[in-house]
């Protein structure tokens, strides 16, 4: 049963959620304009045709890391830092709660800064809304047109707590909640708010296309032979966890990994009046692409959780090279996109192609056929150079670890209460909701082969295992419907935004006293 401190420190945290709302949606805001100052400016005056995408996110970083300090998140500007990776990182603790540092329990707070890229033409002929500007000209927004290419919206009547832009649900919302959480469980420290605990953010560089890169620095580079304070016990990920049927701000338990597994059919060229001179790489290699296809919605070879769901794979991309439209080609290289379940892997979804009868169809013909997962290599935007495969596991927190009760808890304690919008489609549910991740995330950088012993993790930490690895407790939560992102159009509801800042606000001392639902 609550204690009246606990009643109190509710309250408290949802009046000031409440209060700092306007910061938050400012942050977002400029988080999600600043592009615009760089995108269409000429390359020679220091533009960036690029700027906000993976690997070119330097001016929101900056911007970030000039703000945290100026709105009272942080103590110092001292306190926040910029890795060799790229990562924006703090840190904020009670150093009065009396409890030594090695038994605190660290909470991670994770959100990526980076987004897909813009057709900003299209945004503005399509929805009369500029990626990076916004909702600008109310008179030229086209409701209709955005209801079609959003996954929900609210009634018409609730548009003003629409933010609209490039990034705004994916997930700029997210990483503006971490920075107002830590504004107020600093502010609210003498009230019990930060007792027993650290509290880490980190705002990571190159998420869409490398998820887990800025969370695989730190297990990789800094974590081992660290001392137990800087080990996480619980990492939140600030994704958007609302779904256009199921409700706003879910809590996610687990994901599915995935692999890209590459494939490159190399063949003999000849005039397309004479095919049989040649080794046709394209026909071959769209008999592998069949072949997989028809394997995959069968389900053979890919394995099925009961929580996370199968394992799935599809073609994804392709490319041709050839002399001209009426030759047979060189050479077709393709990939397939594989979703990996719990107990599965990068190499078994390798072994599963070079099962196939069309690979050694192809071989048999002449062809050669390479497969492999291919290698992520393109520098971040500090200049650290990556070379990681594209392969990232799947990863699962068990339904009575505390860290799942202690979020349950929390959003009873700052969010059911306030929930005032209806319950249906994409709206805030009175009544938290549990369940899996459908995308992938940064907490695929946090896990690490079960064998691994290089970080010396405490038993009290409650690492769990997912399969052949191992991670701290992981739960996903955060602003912005998972139908509305990577579309024309997106757009985040600033009420999840408020909540979303109660909720990473009160989980943390929750957490660190075990309290569970």
């Amino acid at each position: 049963m609550s204690s009246v401190a606990d009643t109190t420190l509710d309250g408290r945290i949802a009046a000031l959620a409440a209060r700092d709302l306007p910061l938050a949606v400012g942050i977002v805001r400029e988080a999600v304009r600043l592009p615009a100052d760089h995108v269409d400016r000429p390359l020679a005056e220091g533009g960036d045709p690029f700027c906000g995408l993976g690997n070119h996110e330097g001016p929101r970083i900056e911007y970030l890391r000039g703000l945290l300090a100026g709105m009272g998140a942080v103590e110092s500007a001292d306190d926040v830092l910029v890795d060799w990776f790229g990562n924006l990182t703090w840190t904020i603790e009670d150093p009065t709660d009396g409890m030594p540092r090695s038994r605190k329990r660290v909470v991670q707070l994770d959100g990526h800064c980076d987004t897909v890229r813009a057709v900003r033409a299209r945004w503005l002929a399509t929805t009369g809304v500029d990626p990076y500007l916004g909702a600008t000209n109310a008179a030229a927004l086209r409701r209709g047109a955005l209801r079609r290419e959003q996954g929900w919206l609210p009634p018409d009547g609730e548009w003003e707590h629409l933010l609209f832009g490039l990034g705004a649900a994916d997930q700029l919302g997210g990483v503006a909640a971490m920075m107002v959480a830590s504004r107020l469980l600093r502010e609210l420290a003498p009230e019990g708010a930060l007792r027993g605990v650290i509290v880490r953010g980190m705002v990571t560089p190159a998420e869409e296309d490398n998820e887990g890169g800025g969370p695989a620095f730190l297990v990789q580079r800094v974590l081992p032979g660290a001392p137990p304070e800087m080990l996480p016990d619980l990492v939140v990920l600030t994704e958007p966890s609302g779904d256009a049927h199921e409700g706003a701000l879910g809590i996610y338990r687990g994901q599915r990994g995935r692999a890209q597994v590459e494939v490159t059919v190399t063949g003999r060229s000849s005039h397309g009046s004479v095919p049989a001179d040649g080794l046709n790489p394209l026909e071959h290699g769209g008999a592998i692409v069949a072949e997989a296809a028809r394997r995959a919605a069968a389900g053979e070879g890919l394995l099925d959780h009961a929580f996370l769901g199968p394992g799935t794979r599809t073609a994804s991309a392709g490319s041709v090279e050839t002399p001209s439209n009426c030759a047979v080609p060189q050479r077709f290289t393709f990939r397939f996109d594989r979703r990996l379940t719990v107990g599965e892997s990068a190499a078994q979804a390798v072994a599963e192609i070079e099962s196939l009868a069309s690979v050694s169809a192809a071989r048999a013909a002449g062809l050669t056929v390479e497969i492999a997962v291919p290698r992520y290599e393109q520098p971040t935007w500090s200049g650290y150079a990556v070379s990681n495969p594209e392969a990232y596991p799947a990863w699962l927190t068990p339904e009575d670890h505390p860290a799942v009760g202690a979020a349950v808890a929390a959003y009873r304690a700052v969010v059911s209460p306030h929930v005032t919008t209806g319950g249906s489609g994409g709206a805030l549910r009175v009544e938290p909701r549990v369940g899996r991740c459908p995308y992938s995330t940064n907490g695929v950088g946090y896990v690490m082969p079960a064998n691994d012993t290089a970080i010396d993790v405490p038993g009290d930490k409650r690492w769990v295992r997912s399969g052949d690895v191992r991670h701290p407790a992981m739960l996903v939560f955060g602003s912005g419907i998972l139908q509305n992102v990577h579309r024309i159009g997106e757009c985040l509801d600033t009420r999840e935004l408020r909540h979303a800042i109660a909720f990473l606000t009160r989980l943390p001392s929750l957490f660190a006293r075990g309290v569970v639902s």
